[in-house]
């Protein structure tokens, strides 16, 4: 048989895209290497599904995309926020809004959004074959002929859309063939890298922190003592490092420097200018008179981050405030707004959230999803060149690009 189109990937993109391209009456046949669809997306915010984000199409906003955000322009306009939000209130799945537009399934279940992608997949007349892991891509005439399976079965198709996703988290089934292929068929990649993961440190001083959460923090990349770039947001110490919203965030610009020497500065108190938490802290010294260092900053640091605090600053902690130095308390504000960690490297693949990299948009129509290297391929979601932030902006990545992949695919 030839289908009308062959949807290689069944994650969160490969499901949309199938089920568009069976919604318009395509003969589709979704080929997903793992026995089951969607094991990516039950993973996806902490299992709760963080589906979009109410900023991510926004034209004000887009930038956080990065350098290819203009890529994502017509795909947004084709399938965006409301559309997203729309498409899953169809299938049965109501919505809630959390803080910074982080938009869930009012359940907090990620199996409801993946049951959804299921009926639509079904009402679209999808065929769908689990366990069928594609061995090699052949093309001749700047088309794709077909799929070769790992068991040789051949399939036919009059398009191809790909969906396999990058490298992050193998053990749901990401383990970078799709980069394989299309290197193979001449399209550009770009080097995949891990994103959206934790940073390790060479500092062992983290590893007394390790647990530690921290809501509002303020982390800058600083290379050469210049800053780079910086992020707001929690931020949770790890036995080797850091990760949290703002690490996270902030890992794909540590992971463009590398290698080369790159230092973390936290702003423990970011609320507060320097000028005025060095008021504050004089004033404090001052009314405290007889109390004792470590007792003070117990007033008000977390108590893993206190004994730390105090072994930067160089202050006895026995020491009574109303004695401290001007010099000791400038070195207790350097420890407080400045605290300064070497980076080592980012944790593997294996724990990123993305893959940075991949196929360059270049050689993608931004309108449709088609390759402009093969008439009859398209490709959507993570194998693209695409990422952005933590909070459902990757996601509807997949959303937009696999529904234009599904919608613009010829087949009568």
């Amino acid at each position: 048989m030839i289908y009308d189109v062959a949807v290689i990937g069944g994650g969160p993109a490969g499901m949309i895209a199938a089920g568009r391209a069976g919604e318009r009456g395509a003969r589709v046949i979704l080929l997903e290497k793992n026995n089951n669809l969607g094991r990516k997306l039950l993973a996806t915010g902490h299992g709760r599904c963080n589906i979009t984000n109410m900023l991510a199409d926004n034209k004000e906003t887009v930038g956080v995309y990065g350098k290819n955000s203009k890529f994502l322009f017509y795909a947004f306009n084709k399938f965006g926020v409301r559309d997203a939000i729309n498409f899953f209130n169809k299938l049965g799945v109501a919505v809630k809004t959390e803080n910074r537009g982080r938009v869930f399934p009012l359940s907090d279940k990620a199996n409801d959004v993946r049951l959804a992608l299921f009926r639509y997949l079904k009402n679209g007349g999808v065929k769908i074959r689990p366990g069928a892991e594609v061995k090699t891509i052949t093309a001749a005439d700047h088309k794709i002929s077909k799929v070769i399976l790992e068991n040789n079965e051949e399939i036919f198709a009059k398009n191809f859309i790909i969906c396999a996703g990058g490298k992050s988290r193998p053990r749901t089934g990401s383990t970078g063939d799709g980069f394989k292929w299309l290197k193979n068929l001449g399209h550009a990649i770009t080097p995949p890298r891990p994103a959206l993961v934790p940073i390790i440190v060479k500092e062992k001083i983290v590893k007394s922190l390790e647990g530690l959460s921290l809501a509002n923090a303020e982390v800058g990349i600083y290379r050469n003592n210049k800053k780079i770039t910086g992020q707001s947001g929690g931020i949770v110490f790890t036995a080797d490092g850091l990760s949290g919203p703002a690490i996270l965030d902030l890992s794909g610009d540590v992971g463009s420097l590398l290698p080369g020497a790159i230092a973390l500065q936290i702003d423990f108190q970011p609320e507060i200018e320097a000028a005025e938490l060095e008021k504050k802290i004089q004033n404090d010294f001052h009314h405290s008179r007889n109390k004792m260092f470590k007792n003070y900053l117990a007033g008000f640091l977390p108590p893993k981050l206190a004994p730390v605090i105090i072994k930067l600053s160089g202050i006895n902690g026995l020491k009574q405030v109303n004695v401290i130095t001007k010099a000791e308390r400038q070195a207790l504000l350097r420890a407080l707004k400045k605290f300064t960690l070497e980076v080592k490297g980012l944790k593997s693949f294996a724990e990123a959230m993305i893959t940075a990299g991949g196929v360059a948009v270049k050689e993608v129509d931004p309108r449709t999803m088609r390759s402009r290297l093969y008439q009859n391929l398209f490709l959507a979601g993570e194998i693209l060149d695409l990422n952005g932030p933590t909070g459902g902006y990757n996601l509807q990545i997949c959303w937009s690009t696999g529904y234009t992949a599904g919608d613009s695919i010829s087949f009568l």
